[in-house]
């Protein structure tokens, strides 16, 4: 019985420094992005969602590191992963709206903007910048 219980704290105790661990990853990943140090920050969002594969924002992270590289496929890719993971994160559904105005889709943002409207809390500022946007591509398709 003893030994059991050694066992099972061991256990918790290994499990409490992983946690700890992977919790650092994410932190010292973020320190390294705000530095633009965007290759190593790169590499331990990938390795905090090794750990933690459910950590959207690691997925947002690495979304708009490859946006900074011009990798638009991984961009699109880490987005829709936030997004299924975090349908409702306002960030992420911001820079795929932005993504497909470039494209000049422009019923799918229209589509994403409602949507937009209904989730935002802190980004709401961006629905006039987005319909400005929107009318400004479709006025120059008109010409």
């Amino acid at each position: 019985m003893k030994l059991y219980f050694r066992l099972l704290v061991l256990f918790f105790i290994l499990i409490s420094f992983e946690v700890k661990a992977n919790e650092n990853f994410f932190d010292k990943a973020k320190d390294l992005f705000d530095e633009k140090k965007f290759e190593d920050s790169k590499f331990l969002f990938q390795r905090n969602i090794v750990f933690n594969p459910k950590d959207a924002s690691s997925y947002l992270y690495l979304a708009k590191i490859y946006d900074t590289q011009g990798n638009k496929k991984e961009l699109e890719k880490n987005l829709n992963t936030t997004l299924l993971l975090e349908p409702n994160n306002e960030e992420a559904n911001y820079m795929l709206i932005d993504i497909e105005l470039k494209r000049s889709n422009f019923s799918k943002v229209r589509e994403m903007t409602k949507k937009f409207e209904i989730l935002c809390t802190s980004m709401c500022n961006k629905i006039s910048s987005i319909n400005e946007r929107l009318n400004n591509f479709q006025e120059n398709n008109n010409s």
